[in-house]
């Protein structure tokens, strides 16, 4: 029999660890995934309770994979054979995934052996060195056992055996839904992006909400986000962005507010269009940049009175990061080279000079009551614009929804 990879073997990151949970959390992630590969359409899948098999039927591994590799929940996942749990045919299988391996230039190996069917008459110290005779005596590759280039991975089962030589990591974390829904609010800068990252790793969906002040803020700023919200669906699949028109709102607060106070009127503001954003579109918590210290309006003083304006819980994931550790994750998750075009958005065009650091609730609610504001937070929910974008395609909410 000819054997080649036709399988990918999902392992589950901290999964592993929910208890009466975990059914409940595989199968969302197998929902995420076919969600995320959904445009491979012969592919297939098999649950069990400790791994997901995707069986390829020629559809191409290398697009696959870095898809594959973005899907929260999953710790790790390799190429496979799926061979008759026999001890000769997983010698040539195993000698298959080798030669593999060694047409990539690599030199030394290990054979790693799982023998989860305990009446396999083979102990795994006999299968490793039965499968590493036969790779020796036929390839030019060398046995590492402490630093090996690749290794031979074999896990036993009862009437089948899957072989394998690469592992590739995953996203960890938990799959995207089995922890609700939140609202981020999605700047055109570094930090939000990393954070809405960091909150869909814990199992949350997120929606986006933005904050657009036309004339001041141009079409390309829009643009900015529209990419960086795309970037970001590669992570759950889709994304729903709602552009908020701030204009009225901002240029209200400037003519009756101080300049000093115009940030934290400004946020508080923000905070409102969010809290109801989040009611109409069910999501239980509002997520953020934020970082301690950052700019004026993230000092905890700030925190405290922009906060007043909500009951909702406020995500912060980035609150104790400083911004190299921001900036490395950014590049990592390939948000960075987007979030630094220089395009500006609604708060660093209307940045004040000396804004307060140490506002008080009381203060905040004094200026607020200069203006009619409620009206103009009902105009702009009114006339929210709401996109919904996927990783690989731009398309209209009544696509999915």
């Amino acid at each position: 029999m000819a054997y080649k990879y036709e399988y990918i073997l999902v392992r589950f990151g901290e999964l592993s660890t929910k208890g009466k949970n975990k059914k409940d959390f595989i199968k969302r992630l197998l929902v995420n995934i076919k969600h995320a590969l959904y445009s491979f359409e012969n592919l297939k899948y098999e649950r069990t309770n400790d791994r997901l098999y995707i069986t390829l039927n020629d559809e191409p591994v290398d697009e696959i994979s870095p898809i594959l590799a973005r899907v929260f929940g999953i710790r790790s996942f390799s190429l496979a054979m799926k061979v008759p749990t026999d001890i000769e045919e997983i010698k040539k299988a195993a000698l298959v995934a080798a030669t593999y391996e060694q047409a990539r230039e690599l030199v030394t190996f290990k054979v790693d052996t799982r023998r989860n069917y305990k009446q396999f008459p083979f102990v795994s110290d006999e299968i490793n060195r039965a499968v590493a005779g036969l790779v020796l005596s036929n390839t030019d590759l060398k046995v590492d056992v402490h630093n090996p280039d690749f290794r031979l991975m074999v896990e036993i089962r009862e009437h089948f055996t899957y072989i394998m030589s690469r592992t590739v990591l995953g996203a960890g974390g938990f799959p995207v839904g089995v922890g609700g829904k939140a609202l981020l609010m999605l700047s055109g800068g570094i930090d939000s992006p990393v954070a809405g990252y960091l909150t869909m790793k814990r199992g949350v969906e997120i929606e986006c909400i933005h904050y657009a002040s036309p004339p001041y803020t141009s079409s390309q700023a829009q643009d900015k986000v529209l990419l960086l919200a795309k970037q970001l669906s590669a992570y759950q699949g889709r994304v729903k962005l709602h552009i908020i028109p701030f204009t009225d709102l901002q240029l209200a607060i400037y003519q009756n507010c101080p300049e000093s106070y115009a940030i934290t009127i400004m946020r508080r503001m923000m905070y409102r269009l969010a809290d109801k954003l989040c009611e109409n579109s069910k999501c239980t918590a509002i997520v953020n940049g934020e970082c301690i210290g950052q700019v004026a309006s993230q000092t905890l003083e700030s925190m405290q009175t922009i906060n007043e304006v909500t009951s909702r819980p406020i995500i912060r994931p980035v609150i104790t990061y400083d911004k190299l550790e921001i900036i490395n994750l950014a590049k990592t998750i390939e948000t960075y080279e987007t979030s630094i075009l220089p395009f500006e958005d609604c708060c660093t065009i209307f940045t004040p000079k000396n804004p307060v650091i140490k506002p008080t609730i009381e203060k905040a609610n004094k200026l607020e009551s200069r203006f009619e504001f409620a009206e103009l937070i009902e105009h702009a929910i009114t006339n929210t614009t709401t996109i919904v974008l996927r990783s690989r395609e731009l398309t209209s909410e009544s696509d999915y929804f």
